[in-house]
């Protein structure tokens, strides 16, 4: 008898932590753009005791994320789908940024939409820059969720020279990702299956450690000094909310977004932090 197969796109951080609360007794296919990067994490799962096969996957790519979709349903029953794959606006051009973060999370939820199993569930992992210029005029926020997704970047305001810069193009993304998972919840409910997407705020990764010591890293520091929790969050607890989110406590939550940011909006709300009241004032 087949074993039920557990989706994981990307192998950073955050997807590792995720792939080991949902791993046991399941397949993990595990899928990344950088093949090096996703062999070395596969290696260290089946290290600890997962059992793990692999698949290149550049998300951005319709065909690759079919082949991915393909790949998972022949090896068994797909109960478990979690997208935490993007690229920062530290590390990509606006361009890239729309076609990966955007572009990518909604095929990934389009095209698994069509091959979850019933009693299935999937998490997109996001990010709080989705709630920091949020919400979008109403016209925005509708096409944004609701576009076909092989018109999705022919938008007239997801040009890149209409986005501007890749920090802009990184928060559109992000609230496109909420927005995209709660349009998804009704087809993947057609299925009896559920999705839902986590907005992580400054979570320590190698990514976040990059943007920690680059141009905007007087931002970042204040956003930690100044949120509730006053630190800085780990992949264990990004982890420990999709588990929850997967599992069957969650069985009554589809189509949400989970804001974990250690209060980091909430201070921004407020007006507490330097930069966002000069911007917002």
């Amino acid at each position: 008898m087949k074993k039920d197969i557990a989706v994981i796109v990307g192998s950073g951080s955050i997807g590792r932590a995720i792939a080991r609360r949902v791993g046991n007794g399941r397949t993990l296919l595990l899928a990344d753009h950088n093949e090096t990067n996703l062999g070395a994490a596969a290696e260290r799962l089946r290290g600890e005791g997962y059992d793990v096969t692999v698949q290149a996957t550049d998300v951005a790519d319709p065909a690759a994320v079919a082949a991915l979709a393909d790949a998972a349903s022949a090896l068994g029953p797909v109960t478990q789908v979690v997208h935490t794959a993007g690229v920062s606006p530290v590390q990509a051009s606006t361009e890239r940024v729309l076609h990966v973060d955007l572009l990518g999370t909604a095929l990934v939820l389009e095209t698994f939409g069509r091959v979850i199993a019933p009693g299935g569930a999937g998490v997109v992992i996001s990010s709080m820059a989705g709630h920091m210029q949020s919400p979008y005029a109403p016209e925005i926020e509708h096409a944004l969720a609701y576009t076909e997704t092989s018109r999705l970047l022919g938008l007239p305001f997801l040009q890149p020279e209409e986005v501007g810069n890749s920090g802009d193009a990184y928060a559109l993304s992000k609230r496109g990702n909420a927005l995209r998972v709660r349009a998804a919840a009704i087809p993947w409910g057609e299925r009896g299956a559920r999705v839902n997407c986590v907005s992580p705020g400054i979570i320590l990764t190698p990514l976040a450690q990059a943007e920690l010591s680059g141009p905007g890293s007087e931002i970042y520091r204040e956003m930690i000094e100044t949120s509730a929790a006053g630190r800085v969050g780990t992949p264990d607890e990004v982890a420990e909310a999709a588990a929850f989110l997967l599992g069957r406590q969650a069985g009554f939550v589809t189509g949400s977004d989970l804001l974990m940011d250690g209060g980091v909006i909430a201070a921004m709300r407020a007006g507490l932090l330097s930069w966002a009241s000069t911007e917002e004032g």
